[in-house]
Parts: structure tokens; C-alpha cells; sequence
């Protein structure tokens, strides 16, 4: 058996709104990437915290989380991942305890350090700029302390929350994170999507650092992926020029909505080469280059698990590629 066909693939989705569409149809076209993902086999379907973005529409985690577990029955919904340092632990168990307890066995916790946003925000946010630096060891003790079984002598409990387990996972985009999870015996997602560098490094560290704990036996490294499937490999670099244009208006300062593919970018060479940086694991083709790129990342990894996101402007042509990799899977 090929390790693509024997390894788990999952989802994460921005909840992306689009130029000309509405954070309303964002949220209809989440609901029906679920289901069809569901309907896919796929594993997970996470969504990630980020605010004061208008193209990003995931801002309220939780609660879109509650709205995707409930229009599915068999995913497993979660956070990919909700900022820990921006919220109070006990506020996040709370949270993830009413979820785990409407949806058992389907919530997954994926934490990050990061704000997800700008300093203006997060200010806004009512966060400490230095939240996250030093004292997240300390926050994620916290929270772990509220979704496990409470000693007799905890005066402050998360109710709904206390003795829930939701699985907790670390995020991250470098080797703090991975070192932290690997200590503390937690599965590990790295972000892929966006900080390709320093993957191998990353997983390094936290296979070398993982220790045995009551959640996990083993290390297991989820690797999320950036993702263009389409039914030729012209089509799925045209409808790539989205993602491009996300991190060209990035790299410059702009934050718009997703915008449609084009035929090329205005892009001097320097912003091209970064645009490629942070791009540079993505995998985009037709069914067979799919496949094969999917198989080689598998086998270059040890990925024990790959969470796909997939960056197209309408929502048929992501629809069409999360299928074409099942497919690509199946094969």
C-alpha cells in the first residue's frame, strides 16, 4: 500500500470570503466543504483564529466550529488553532468543554502562541504584547488543568469543561512549539501552509524531544499543506494565482478579500521570490502530479498525518479539488 493511500488527510479551512461575496456565503460554502470532506473520508476539519481580516472569516472560532460539528456527524471538528495568549485558559476550556460535551469524541484543541493579527488588534484583543513569549507553558498548564479530572482542593473549575480531555494539540511555524509538544508527550501540527523553512528542522526537534504521556505513546506530526488539485496542471497554477495574490497583498501591506484567479501577477522579482517562499511546499497540478507530489512529501516527512488547505477563489473549484485528492488517495 502506497503511504498516501495509507495515511490520513484532513481539512483546514480559513473560511475564506471572497471579492464580490459575503461573509454569509462564506459560512454556507464552510458547512458545505464539511460535508462533502465528511462524505470524502477525509479525518479532520479544523478552522483557524484569526481577526480584523477581511477575507478571513474564522475570527469567532468556536463558535463556527459548534456550527460545522453540528451540520456533520462523523468529522472531527477543531481549532487549527485558537490563539491561546489572546483568551483567558479558563474562558478557552469552557469553550472547548460545552463543545466536547454537545459533539464527544469529535473536537480536537489546536493551540498557537501567534495573535493572529496585527498590533493594532491586538490591543483591541485586550492582550499583553508579551502574552505568548514567556508564559505559554504556563497558560497551556492552566487549560489542561480545566479539561482534566479536578483535584479535590481546585477552587476554580471550567464547568462545562472539567474532565472532558479534549485533545489537545501544539501549532506551530518553527521549533519552539515542536520541542514543547515533544516534552510534553502532544501531537504536533506544523504549518506548512505558510512557514515551509522550517519543516524538517521542526519535525526534527520534536520527534528527538517526544516523551510518552497518557494522550500519546508516540510522536504523531500532522504537517498542514497548501493544496491546488484541478483536472490539468495549467487549470490548477491558474487558479493558484489566488493564493499568490493573498501573500503579494501581504508582503505589501494590503489585506483584501480572495480575489479571482489571473491570467499573471504584477510582481517584481524580489516579491516574486517571496511570494515563493512562503509557498514553497505547495503542491499544484492535475490528478497524476497530485499524487505523485503528495506521495514524494509523504516519503521526504514521515508525516503521520497531512491537513490540506486549499486556497481557490469559487467555492466549486475547491469543492473539485478536495476531490480530486481523495481520489488521487484512492488511486
Amino acid at each position: 500500500m502506497s503511504r498516501l493511500a495509507s495515511t490520513p488527510l484532513s481539512v483546514l479551512d480559513l473560511a475564506p470570503v471572497r471579492q464580490g461575496g459575503s461573509i454569509a456565503d462564506s459560512f454556507r460554502e464552510t458547512v458545505q466543504l464539511a460535508r462533502q470532506a465528511e462524505a470524502l473520508g477525509f479525518t479532520r476539519y479544523w478552522l483557524a483564529e484569526h481577526h480584523n481580516l477581511e477575507g478571513i472569516a474564522s475570527a469567532a472560532t468556536a463558535v463556527l466550529i459548534g456550527h460545522v460539528a453540528g451540520a456533520t456527524s462523523t468529522l472531527r471538528v477543531g481549532s487549527g488553532g485558537i490563539m491561546l495568549p489572546n483568551h483567558a485558559p479558563l474562558v478557552v476550556a469552557e469553550q472547548f468543554g460545552t463543545l466536547e460535551t454537545l459533539y464527544p469524541g469529535r473536537i480536537d484543541l489546536g493551540l498557537g502562541r501567534a495573535p493572529g493579527t496585527d498590533g493594532a488588534t491586538v490591543a483591541a484583543l485586550g492582550r499583553d504584547p508579551r502574552a505568548g513569549v514567556d508564559d505559554f507553558p504556563a497558560r497551556l498548564e492552566e487549560l489542561r488543568g480545566y479539561l482534566d479530572e479536578a483535584p479535590p482542593n481546585q477552587r476554580v473549575r471550567a464547568i462545562p469543561g472539567q474532565g472532558t480531555r479534549v485533545p489537545i494539540w501544539l501549532l506551530g511555524s518553527s521549533d519552539y512549539s515542536a520541542r514543547l509538544a515533544g516534552r510534553l508527550g502532544l501531537p504536533f501540527a506544523f504549518a506548512a501552509q505558510f512557514a515551509p523553512g522550517y519543516l524538517f528542522e521542526a519535525l526534527r526537534c520534536y520527534r528527538e524531544a517526544f516523551r510518552p504521556s497518557p494522550q500519546l505513546t508516540a510522536p504523531y506530526a500532522l504537517v498542514g499543506l497548501p493544496v491546488i488539485a484541478a483536472e490539468s496542471d495549467a487549470l490548477a497554477h491558474y487558479l493558484a494565482t489566488t493564493a499568490q495574490q493573498k501573500f503579494l497583498n501581504l508582503i505589501r501591506g494590503r489585506r483584501t478579500f480572495s480575489q479571482p484567479p489571473v491570467e499573471a501577477l504584477d510582481w517584481t522579482p524580489l516579491e516574486r521570490a517571496q511570494v515563493e517562499q512562503f509557498l514553497g511546499a505547495a503542491i499544484i497540478g492535475g490528478p497524476e502530479t497530485v499524487r505523485d507530489e503528495l506521495e514524494a512529501f509523504l516519503a521526504a516527512t514521515g508525516a503521520d498525518e497531512l491537513m490540506i488547505t486549499t486556497d481557490a477563489y469559487s467555492a466549486e473549484d475547491r469543492l473539485t479539488s478536495y476531490r480530486l485528492v481523495a481520489e488521487a488517495r484512492g488511486r
